[in-house]
């Protein structure tokens, strides 16, 4: 009896963790997301690509990123991939970067006043995407405006990594 009264707890926890839901995409705010990406005390390079499943350059750019995340492996370079899809279309997106294998940290955004958001982005951008954003030291290094090519992203990095 004391047995089986010792195992019930790992049986729960395990049960627990089991059935959570695994997601793939987590939801952020910009407020969160500007945040997470302007430390002053990290000198960790972040690319910050904003796009979504309905935007034809923006898929068409996402291999790159994905081969950047495996080219500078060894840098202090970090990748996230943010969604703007609708919040009620989560499950097109985690479908969508199952499908595409992405490896990259997703996120959705969770923000819907775009007037106010993209703001606190950057006060230049229009809204159009995509949009790839540059953070290094706690500070934006560079907005870029429209697809990149591998050529381009892989410039742009090498001329922020030591």
């Amino acid at each position: 009896m004391k047995a089986l009264l010792f195992l019930i707890p790992f049986a729960l926890f395990s049960w627990h963790f089991s059935t959570k839901e695994m997601t793939l995409v987590n939801k952020i705010s910009a407020e969160q997301l500007v945040h997470k990406v302007s430390r002053p005390e990290n000198d960790t390079l972040y690319i910050v690509n904003f796009w979504a499943t309905w935007c034809r350059p923006c898929i068409e750019e996402l291999p790159y990123f994905e081969e950047a995340k495996k080219v500078y492996s060894d840098k202090k370079v970090k990748i996230l991939l943010v969604n703007l899809d609708f919040l009620s279309e989560s499950a097109k997106v985690e479908a969508f970067v199952t499908k595409k294998n992405l490896k990259n940290e997703v996120y959705q955004l969770s923000d819907t006043d775009a007037n106010k958001w993209i703001n606190q982005i950057d006060t230049t951008w229009d809204g159009a995407i995509p949009v790839t954003v540059f953070y290094q030291g706690g500070k934006k290094v560079l907005f870029h405006n429209g697809a990149l090519n591998q050529s381009e992203l892989n410039q742009k990095i090498t001329s922020f990594i030591k």
